[in-house]
Parts: C-alpha cells; sequence; structure tokens
C-alpha cells in the first residue's frame, strides 16, 4: 500500500486536511467551502492521472489484469488518511478517557473508507475509459 503514487494523492489533499480536521473536531471555522471543492477536482484529477498512468505501464508490462489494481493504486490514499488522523489524534486533540477516542477512531474510519472508495472509483472508472479508448483504436484486419 505504501507506493510512492499513493502519497502523491494524499499530499494533494493534505494541505487543506489540517484545517478541515481542525474544523471537524477542534470547534474551529472553516470559511474557505468553496476552495475546497476545488482542491477535490484537483484530487480527482490526480487520481485520474496516476491511475492512468499506472495502468499504462501496467499494460506496457503485458499485465492484463488492471481491474482491482486500478482501483487500489488510488484507493489506498484511504490508508494514509487514517494514519494522519492517528497523528492528529495523538499531537493535536487531548480526550480524556476511551470513549472520545474510539467515537474518533470510529468517525474518522468512515472518513477514510469513504475517501478510498471516493479515489479508487475515480482511478477505477478513469482506467476503464483509458483502456476503451487505447483498445477501440486498435484496428484488426
Amino acid at each position: 500500500f505504501f507506493r510512492p503514487t499513493t502519497s502523491l494523492l494524499f499530499l494533494r489533499f493534505a494541505h487543506r486536511l489540517f484545517f478541515i480536521m481542525g474544523a471537524l473536531w477542534l470547534h474551529q471555522y472553516y470559511y474557505v467551502m468553496s476552495f475546497l471543492f476545488a482542491v477535490i477536482l484537483i484530487l480527482a484529477a490526480t487520481c485520474s492521472t496516476v491511475s492512468v498512468v499506472m495502468c499504462y505501464l501496467q499494460l506496457c508490462g503485458e499485465d492484463h489484469r488492471w481491474w482491482w489494481k486500478s482501483f487500489f493504486n488510488c484507493a489506498s490514499a484511504g490508508l494514509y488518511l487514517f494514519l494522519y488522523s492517528l497523528w492528529f489524534l495523538s499531537a493535536k486533540l487531548q480526550l480524556a478517557g476511551i470513549l472520545p477516542k474510539m467515537v474518533f477512531l470510529t468517525y474518522m474510519s468512515m472518513i477514510s473508507i469513504a475517501f478510498s472508495l471516493f479515489c479508487g472509483a475515480v482511478g477505477f472508472f478513469s482506467c476503464f475509459w483509458f483502456t476503451k479508448k487505447i483498445y477501440g483504436a486498435v484496428k484488426v484486419d
């Protein structure tokens, strides 16, 4: 799961993640929702580009099993998000007791899974479109 491409996807989103988690858990205000939408669009474009490049390299190596690899190349960024939330729990939050920590970890695991599904779906559908285009251009005579 620890690939340079996955860390690129996470770093694309990580600079805003600190402010978003501060707004969620530290009772701060997050005013820049339109900028967050632009960051999500950039994240989707980066997921698409990384997935297509990795799929192309895989197809050049004559490995035709790109379906799940195209999903996991991008979806593994959710693991980085969960590891970041563990750091945020230990460094920034002062939660007393086990129950608030369990609530935090439960919510952040659900957010990490949703983030993984978003990135993985974007990666898979862009790779699916790419393979459809390149194999549709092959002429068999």
